[in-house]
């Protein structure tokens, strides 16, 4: 196997491992992508679970894609597609980590290959670790020091949201413990480029991060549904809320990105004996503020006491 041309194996392709795949593949492997002299991936296995979720996913996969795609489904673990694989991108549930991971034939597997995981709450240290004590396990080796000596994959941690099927995704990547190679990193950065922006966290803040990009969008619907259905009990049709719902979001990220602080903004559209103002300090008397801090906050210390 050539790492010039590398195969990329996602060990899982539900909704986020799909959603990178699919972004990845609208962004460069379309009839209108850039030449393939640019792209440093030149397949991808996408390993499911059941045959069902297999053929739901390849289905999902237009037709001029699919020769770049090869996907499969596994009940057992699929060492064999890592052995196959240049580089492996965990998107199993973080819980499944012990389990994917200690199987037999895995550390041989993933030896010193590059691996990428979007585990939230899984440091790179420690599925390091699973994997290692899966292979002693295997051996009825149980000294951590023992001659037993294999080379430890790359592990990189990168995060991204569900914007990635729709190239929109932040993804926050993992500063890494070590130097890891150029040529891995410019694959790492390729990959999430093509779905979204990235941004390099301290390991210190990755939970945080994690939190902010993933669970604090799913959070956010939370109010948007409640203005809707605000709109709805006053007569106007939902489809149209959404439309003009939709439009107000993307004024407000413009206004956003342009360096406007939120309170400054609240201020600059709030008239005297307005409805914006009426409308605010109901929020405020609910003490929503609060609770959506309060929402962040627990979900990182969460995160935090599944990495103990």
């Amino acid at each position: 196997m050539s790492f010039s041309e590398p195969t990329v194996a996602f060990i899982g392709c539900g909704n986020m491992g799909g959603a990178i795949l699919h972004g990845v593949l609208d962004a460069a492997f379309t009839n209108e992508s850039k030449s393939e002299h640019t792209r440093p991936v030149s397949k991808f296995i996408a390993c499911t679970k059941t045959a069902a979720s297999a053929d739901r996913l390849r289905a999902s996969i237009p037709a001029e894609q699919q020769p770049h795609v090869e996907v499969i489904s596994s009940q057992a673990v699929p060492v064999e597609v890592m052995k196959s694989a240049d580089i492996v991108m965990l998107g199993f549930k973080p819980f499944m980590a012990e389990d994917v991971l200690r199987a037999k034939g895995v550390e041989e597997a993933l030896a010193g290959k590059l691996v990428i995981s979007l585990l939230a709450g899984q440091t790179p240290q420690n599925l390091a670790r699973i994997i290692h004590e899966g292979a002693l396990d295997s051996t009825g080796d149980d000294v951590p020091d023992s001659s037993h000596s294999v080379v430890a994959p790359i592990i990189v941690k990168a995060i991204p949201n569900m914007g990635a099927q729709f190239r929109q995704s932040v993804t926050i990547i993992e500063t890494p413990e070590h130097a890891i190679p150029t040529h891995m990193t410019q694959v790492v950065e390729w990959i999430f480029k093509q779905v979204g922006e990235i941004k390099y966290l301290p390991p210190s803040q990755m939970d945080l991060g994690s939190v902010l990009v993933g669970a604090a969008l799913a959070a956010m619907t939370v109010p948007i549904e409640g203005i809707l259905d605000g709109c709805v009990a006053e007569g106007l049709k939902r489809s149209d809320a959404m439309e003009m719902m939709l439009g107000g979001l993307r004024g407000l990220s413009a206004a956003l990105e342009s360096g406007i602080h939120p309170a400054v903004l609240r201020e600059s559209i709030s008239s005297p004996r307005g409805c914006t103002i009426q409308a605010l300090l109901t929020l405020e008397k609910a003490g929503s503020r609060a609770d959506y801090a309060e929402a962040i906050i627990n979900g990182t210390q969460h995160l935090k006491k599944a990495n103990k």
